[in-house]
């Protein structure tokens, strides 16, 4: 039998999110296990990299002169176990999709991020989180197994406890490709959830609220004004909740308790004026949000695309911070690290950043991946346009705070960490190395972002 040939290339630009650095890259579009692999035999003088639904805000899909397999086209739900809780599922199908199927049937998927849009190979690659992880871990907590397709040609399969699991899970792709994934479920009654929202009056207050009272919630998450300064530094609106059980439901909502019906608002703009999301414009919708949200109000129903999602309802919603793009920055110290915390708001704030998208959570235990992001402790996430003046030198700042305390930044946000700092803040980095060049020693795998940190 002749080797299946692989699906004819095109040459684009591709992006994270952020749209900070783009790449020409040869563009792949496999639809089977067969395909991914005949491309993949294609590309050994520049590598290839798996890219799902373009989420990842940084370079880590991209690979500048390479190939870069859109993996989308492997969209198929193998199976669905209802009374066990379990699918089976191919890497390109999207969250977005797995909660369409598996709603009706009283399923949810185990971890979800702020949006829908990432395919489950992605999920695992980026071994995301969601509002759950004090509760739920990561995503890869809940992988019952992975096939992937390795550099010598060979689709294994994988589980947890073993080594190539462990460096899959947050190894952004560099392990191989997904192919396809094996997700334990959550249980729901309903497609809404129980919520409620309190406003902080400043950083200590947050934090002392969620440490007390993070426990009665499945999910939980504050929106922090970054621009506040003085005595109402770090004020915020937390909001928390968890799905409704049927009984919470008024009678009409009960004809159809599952039912799912994202709203969807209009595209953002193509062009957007410069400038736009600049100081003032930011600090007048954090006042307004800040001031509109309830001092205690408890038990609203949400849609779950509403609690979730909110930003999904806005078609490249990315758009709005103009052509320069924007900077998606996350890092999380551990307990006990909360003075770093507190330094880094401050400064933020002295900086005047321009952040609406900043939340904070509180994470709970860390996973198996080597490359994870999530330990125990306090993460900050926030979106600053690129082209703010003195971005560069303040987060090379803030990445050598975080280093100190022990913590790290998101891979599968970053898109300008320094490579010397990376090995300060993940110490199972000479081990994803070591098993790297064991498995792949030609570098078949690579992205922008395996170049730029040395991975």
């Amino acid at each position: 039998m002749s080797a299946t040939p692989a699906p004819a290339p095109e040459f684009v630009s591709v992006s994270g999110w952020g749209r900070t650095a783009p790449s020409t890259a040869r563009l792949v579009r496999p639809r089977s296990p067969e395909e991914a692999a005949a491309a993949l035999r294609g590309c050994a003088e520049r590598g290839g990299i798996a890219r799902g639904l373009g989420r990842a805000y940084g370079d880590a899909a991209q690979n500048a002169g390479g190939a870069v397999l859109d993996m989308t086209g492997l969209d198929r739900v193998h199976a669905i176990d209802a009374d066990a809780g379990t699918v089976v599922c191919d890497a390109g199908v999207s969250l977005h999709r797995l909660m369409d199927v598996l709603l009706p049937l009283g399923w949810f998927v185990p971890v979800t991020p702020g949006t829908r849009y990432v395919t489950v190979g992605g999920a695992v690659g980026a071994d995301i989180h969601g509002k759950n992880h004090h509760v739920s871990g990561s995503f890869a907590r809940h992988v019952l197994s992975l096939d992937l397709l390795t550099a010598d040609g060979t689709v294994r399969t994988v589980g947890p406890g073993s080594p190539l699991f462990d460096a899959t899970a947050g190894g952004m792709g560099l392990t191989g490709v997904i192919l396809a994934a094996t997700l334990k479920l959550h249980p729901v009654e309903t497609s809404l959830m129980a919520v409620d929202t309190e406003r902080a009056t400043d950083l200590d207050d947050l934090m002392a609220r969620l440490t007390a009272t993070d426990h009665r919630y499945r999910y939980s998450v504050a929106w922090i004004d970054l621009l506040a300064r003085g005595a109402a530094t770090g004020r915020a609106v937390l909001t928390r909740g968890d799905h409704a059980p049927l009984a919470a439901l008024p009678g009409r909502a009960r004809t159809a308790p599952l039912a799912f019906r994202p709203r969807q608002l209009p595209p953002a703009p193509r062009f957007v004026p410069e400038g736009l999301l600049g100081r003032r414009t930011v600090g007048l919708f954090n006042e307004l949000w800040y001031r509109k949200a309830p001092r205690s109000r408890t038990g609203e129903l949400q849609k779950l695309s509403a609690f979730f999602h909110p930003l999904d309802g806005v078609p490249h919603w990315n758009r709005v911070y103009g052509r320069g793009g924007f900077v998606q920055y996350q890092f999380v110290v551990g307990h006990g690290a909360e003075e770093t915390l507190r330094r880094v708001v401050q400064r933020i704030s002295a900086h005047r950043c321009p952040s609406f998208l900043a939340v904070l959570k509180r994470f709970g235990d860390a996973g198996p991946g080597w490359l994870s992001f999530p330990m125990p402790g306090w993460t900050l996430a926030l979106d600053i346009p690129a082209n703010l003046p003195g971005l560069g030198p303040l987060l090379d700042g803030l990445d050598d705070e975080v280093a100190a305390a022990g913590g790290r930044v998101y891979l599968a946000k970053d898109s300008r960490l320094r490579p010397e700092t990376l090995a300060a803040m993940y110490p199972r980095l000479q081990d994803f190395r070591a098993l790297r060049r064991e498995l792949d020693p030609g570098s078949l795998f690579r992205s922008d972002l395996s170049r730029r940190l040395h991975l």
